[in-house]
């Protein structure tokens, strides 16, 4: 049965793209076996179509795929805990008359006027609210956490470099491994057997 798993990484020219294309080849092909479903790939009739589309519109759409998912890998890679896309969100802390922001992927086009009409502090058991200074990736292991998803770290390299760990991470340290091994011929390879083990498959 196919679990579905959400895939949250930095997905610059320089970020951690190698290890997501691992993880949704091991999903598609007959060797591996890892039988998920990427939640985190954008698919058709996803907000981010949408020439209007703002970061808010983004963050209820990353929660309600998370709600979705039985669980929640995370890429640290070495500029993980820098990136701050999506955190220029004015509206989190002034009335609409004073807000802009910029529509997603539209920074050539220039800044629109916000178009939340209210906002509201959400309850203990609610979401993580989609106005918020939060970066998309700290967004999304906020909502993770709160919505109590089995959270998998993983950092991209072959040992675990606790110096790249995300500050709002805390407390998940111990949880966190490196993504890459040496097989028995010297490669660099994913480790396939702690991914299985992880989602329940071993």
């Amino acid at each position: 049965m196919s679990k579905r798993v959400y895939i949250s990484a930095d997905y610059a020219n320089n970020g951690d793209r190698d290890v997501v294309e691992k993880l949704n080849k091991w999903g598609r092909d007959n060797l591996h076996k890892v039988d998920f479903i990427d939640m985190s790939q954008v698919v058709s009739g996803s907000v981010s179509n949408d020439p209007d589309c703002r970061p808010c519109d983004l963050k209820r759409e990353f929660n309600q795929q998370i709600n979705a998912s039985s669980a929640v890998i995370f890429i640290v890679g070495d500029k993980t805990a820098s990136r701050t896309a999506g955190s220029s969100c004015s509206r989190a802390s002034a009335p609409k008359e004073n807000c802009s922001c910029t529509p997603y992927k539209q920074n050539t086009n220039g800044s629109k006027p916000c178009k939340v009409q209210n906002t509201s502090t959400p309850s203990k058991d609610s979401d993580v609210g989609n106005i918020n200074t939060y970066s998309y990736l700290r967004h999304e292991f906020e909502q993770a956490k709160k919505h109590n998803n089995n959270i998998i770290i993983l950092y991209n390299s072959l040992r675990k470099e606790t110096k790249w760990f995300p500050s709002y991470m805390k407390g998940y340290e111990s949880v966190a491994q490196a993504f890459w091994i040496k097989n028995d011929k010297g490669e660099k390879v994913g480790n396939y057997s702690y991914i299985k083990q992880v989602l329940g498959y071993a």
